[in-house]
């Protein structure tokens, strides 16, 4: 039990802070736009067709116009204001369904490796992706920003004192104060690549010269298997993406601004890294494909780097 004199921890997070600020009657400045242009269109309406319909058949014709603005203006779907959400609807039907990876530019013919399409050679669409280039730094280049991942682990205040709950708060409230810039953190639970690490602890075991060493790092890898084939573990991640916008010297920025996050966070009890280029590929790699069982500990190639094998 805690003392009597504990202090818990009190702390407001505001849960509306994207909310568009309110211009009257409770309404922003993109509900009273749209209802305007229903109004206008009301009016104008009423000012042809008045003296020429009935007014029950006016209001009739009045009644699924007032109806689609106010749903237009004060409807939401998916956590979006309809029409947003109905503008990317649009645009996903208007999109073609077949994307193709490219560098730069639209290829003149589809490779041969191509699966079949009955889309013409010259308009198959690319896809682009938010991230163009990653350093051999880690830094991730958007286009207007440059990005870098730091990762950290999770801390457990719920057996701590109040004071000491107060102190954790207190100070990743004061690293949220600082923030200079945009900064995301995403929490994900991801499948445990257990197979790909036994064949790494297996492939180790045949270094190692002791041979009792050895049999036991076999024996672990052994496990590993046979767990990944009886269970499929998840393990939580926590990525820290940090940016830095302008035209010079935003790399050297975005990876100071990096290191302090992971300095600050580091000082709350959390395992922190600021992740290279190679890492930083692990992560956005398996962030593209959840579903797929992938370890994210060791590095991958980069994009733009040659791998090249043994001869033929």
């Amino acid at each position: 039990m805690r003392p009597s004199d504990d202090v818990t921890p009190h702390a407001r997070i505001p849960a509306d802070v994207d909310t568009p600020d309110k211009i009257v009657y409770g309404l922003t400045a993109r509900q009273l736009a749209i209802l305007a242009v229903a109004g206008l269109l009301g009016v104008g309406i009423v000012r042809a067709a008045g003296d020429l319909l009935p007014q029950p058949v006016l209001f009739a014709a009045l009644t699924p116009l007032a109806g689609a603005a106010i749903v237009l203006a004060l409807g939401r779907r998916d956590g979006l204001p309809m029409d947003v959400w109905l503008l990317a609807a649009l645009r996903h039907i208007r999109d073609p369904r077949r994307l193709a990876p490219a560098a730069a530019g639209r290829p003149a013919v589809v490779p041969g490796w191509a699966p079949a399409t009955a889309t013409p050679a010259r308009a198959v669409p690319m896809l682009h992706l938010p991230a163009t280039a990653i350093s051999d730094a880690g830094v991730v280049d958007t286009g207007p920003h440059a990005v870098a991942l730091v990762a950290c682990t999770t801390v457990n205040i719920g057996l701590r004192t109040g004071e000491e709950q107060a102190a954790l708060i207190g100070g990743y409230g004061r690293w949220l104060n600082s923030l200079a810039g945009p900064v995301q953190i995403v929490v994900a639970a991801q499948r445990v690549d257990l197979a790909g690490h036994a064949l790494r602890v297996a492939d180790q075991a045949e270094t190692i010269t002791d041979p009792a060493l050895a049999e036991a790092a076999l024996d672990y890898a052994g496990f590993l298997d046979e767990l990944a084939a009886r269970r499929d573990p998840l393990w939580r991640t926590v990525t820290v993406a940090v940016t830095a916008a302008g035209e010079r010297g935003r790399d050297i920025e975005v990876l100071r601004r990096a290191e302090h996050a992971a300095a600050s966070l580091a000082a709350l009890g959390a395992q922190t890294a600021v992740l290279d280029g190679g890492r930083a590929a692990a992560v956005l790699a398996c962030a593209t494909d959840p579903y797929t069982p992938a370890d994210v500990t060791w590095a991958r190639s980069l994009p733009d780097t040659a791998i090249t094998g043994p001869g033929a």
